[in-house]
């Protein structure tokens, strides 16, 4: 098992025997999905470290956005409850990237393509995202490459 794994397994561990059924839940949840993920396709595989971030980034995303449904469906207790579990799911993520920091790391790319204009986006966001790595969300750097070329 990867360290990120071994580190969820041992969490919720602690987090069964301190009775803390917020993050208990939170952790089998995500700890569920990446399980599918290592049985999904031909064969059963090991998750790498960061496949397993990929998978805690999809996860808290999915919290977020469902945090927003909730809140615009006038459902504000289960929104809230949807938040507390990104917020579980956050002592598992990077730091994320500052807006200064992402412009910098989209102003590098940028002049490394030689990118001017919105047809070379797909070319600008190859090179940015293996440096954003799970540091900033996918819109998030779409929208810094859209308004660098644009």
């Amino acid at each position: 098992m990867g360290a990120l794994k071994d580190r969820l397994h041992a969490d919720l561990t602690d987090s069964m025997r301190a009775r803390d059924e917020l993050t208990t839940a939170t952790l089998r949840m995500v700890l569920t999905a990446i399980g599918n993920e290592e049985v999904a396709g031909k064969a059963a595989r090991q998750l790498s470290d960061d496949e397993v971030l990929k998978v805690v980034v999809r996860e808290a995303k999915k919290r977020r956005e469902a945090a927003e449904a909730f809140t615009s469906g006038g459902r504000p207790d289960r929104a809230e409850r949807e938040l507390a579990e990104g917020r579980v799911l956050e002592a598992y993520l990077p730091v994320q990237l500052s807006d200064e920091e992402l412009t910098a790391l989209v102003a590098d790319a940028v002049a490394q393509a030689g990118a001017s204009g919105p047809q070379a986006m797909g070319a600008v966001m190859k090179l940015v995202n293996p440096k954003v790595a799970g540091r900033a969300e996918g819109g998030r750097v779409a929208a810094a490459v859209r308004a660098a070329l644009g």
